[in-house]
């Protein structure tokens, strides 16, 4: 069965024009410049409330996310210069009003919004969001208690975050001059609006930096609505809180007031005027704590030496009298000194009987006869000495051959090894050089009479 169309309907391979028709194919980016500006000039600026969905922060600065509700969703995105003036951190999850305008993106051929502004849609959206967050803090172990520390007794220096203007600055410092006054560093930051939390979190991080180093931190903000102390819940601030180490008191607010800070730092204030009462003590109090102290100090002193006296008292009152004590030893002093002086002169006169009988032994001619006889000796010795000396062949025509140093040397072959030598004469030395000579024959030395002492008691070589 074939159908019969009309010639200009069917198919060819080429694209033909009907007959009548004066409008030419439109190329792609024809049709999507055509739909981007029929969009844009349909809706123009608009507004939509919906959920933020898949958010993300590229490197340019620009954010890419999408808007959903329960049964639609729409690509949105939020150039550089509008995402700097966001009031909050946009969230996964956060519910929001955006306005902007529709257009298009035909890289990928889809419709999106172009974000100008953003807020978080009432007040139910930004408690959501803040239980949020402070649900994923807690989960890091930014809010434990074991983090917090200590604050410092009475520290020297303490640093201040806030509003350089109103009234938190000068109540703080009215109230420490009144209690304790002590040197205060401010950091005059914003306490709301845009930028706000970024330049409380620097702050916080730059004070361990600064010389003198504050030894506390006070954060302090007057009362507000959440949207103004929301600065207080960014995370950056919470951050920088949680790791300063530098202990921190939060004063945000009133009394009623709370912000993920106060969960942060080592210890919350209700009040800034609070806080300064908490950071130092009262001068006047101290003062008086010190002289009720150095009163009590006295008084156990003056007790505890009343104790010791009695007990002193109380042990000396059993003890006998030094004369009782005593007199033992002196009655045995006087034995002694009345039995000294017979020793003495008994040891006297035995010394003497003793002496009279080695005087006799000790007569004049044998001690001489001692004396010739030693003399005797010494002289032989000495006249011995004379003729063994070295330097005495000398003036007989020997010669004493010696290294330049001063080694005498006893053969030809060590006078060799030595080429420089010394001879020695009876007169002086001569300084000379080994040649090389053939060597020397052996000449048998001439034997010696041994010698015979002609002193008694001398020493023989004929004996050995």
């Amino acid at each position: 069965m074939s159908i019969n169309l009309p010639e200009e309907t069917r198919a060819g391979l080429l694209a033909n024009v009907a007959p009548g028709d004066n409008s030419p194919a439109l190329s792609v980016t024809e049709l999507s410049g055509a739909l981007k500006r029929t969009i844009e000039n349909a809706f123009g600026q608009v507004r939509l409330r919906g959920e933020i969905s898949g958010f993300k922060r590229h490197s340019s600065g620009h954010c890419y996310f999408t808007l959903k509700d329960e049964n639609a969703c729409i690509d949105a995105v939020i150039w550089r210069t509008s995402a700097a003036t966001l009031a909050f951190r946009p969230e996964d999850g956060a519910e929001v009003i955006a306005t902007g305008k529709l257009t298009t993106y035909p890289g990928r051929s889809k419709y999106q919004i172009v974000v100008e502004r953003m807020e978080l849609a009432g007040e139910g959206a930004l408690l959501a969001l803040l239980e949020k967050r402070r649900k994923a803090l807690a989960a890091e172990g930014l809010f434990e208690a074991g983090r917090k520390r200590r604050l410092p007794f009475l520290p020297r220096v303490i640093g201040v975050i806030s509003s350089p203007t109103g009234a938190v600055i000068r109540d703080i410092l009215h109230r420490l001059e009144d209690r304790c006054p002590t040197h205060v560093i401010l950091w005059p930051v914003p306490v709301q609006g845009e930028g706000a939390a970024a330049k409380i979190a620097a702050a916080i991080r730059a004070f361990p930096t600064l010389t003198p180093k504050p030894d506390l931190l006070i954060v302090a903000r007057g009362g507000g609505s959440i949207e103004d102390l929301w600065a207080f819940n960014e995370e950056d601030v919470v951050r920088a809180a949680a790791e300063s180490p530098i202990p921190l008191i939060s004063a945000v607010g009133h009394e009623t007031d709370t912000t993920l800070i106060d969960f942060a730092s080592d210890l919350r204030a209700p009040t800034p005027t609070a806080a300064a009462e908490l950071a130092v003590p009262v001068r006047a109090e101290l003062a008086a704590q010190l002289n009720e102290l150095q009163h009590r100090a006295q008084h156990c002193l003056a007790r505890r030496v009343d104790r010791q006296r009695e007990r002193f008292e109380l042990v000396t009152c059993r003890w006998p009298s030094p004369q009782t004590m005593f007199a033992p030893a002196v009655q045995r002093l006087d034995e002694i000194g009345e039995r000294l002086p017979r020793s003495l002169a008994a040891r006297a006169g035995s010394a003497r009987a003793d002496l009279n009988l080695v005087a006799g032994r000790l007569r004049q001619d044998l001690i001489d006869q001692r004396i010739a006889r030693l003399s005797d000796r010494l002289s032989a010795a000495w006249k011995m000495a004379e003729l063994v000396h070295p330097e005495r062949p000398l003036s007989k025509g020997y010669v004493r051959v010696t290294t330049r140093d001063g080694a005498t040397l006893t053969s030809a072959a060590a006078a060799r090894a030595a080429q420089q030598v010394t001879l020695r004469f009876g007169d002086g030395a001569v300084d000379a050089t080994v040649g090389d000579t053939a060597p020397a024959r052996a000449v048998e030395p001439k034997r010696r009479k041994p010698y015979i002492a002609s002193q008694p008691g001398l020493f023989d070589p004929a004996e050995e």
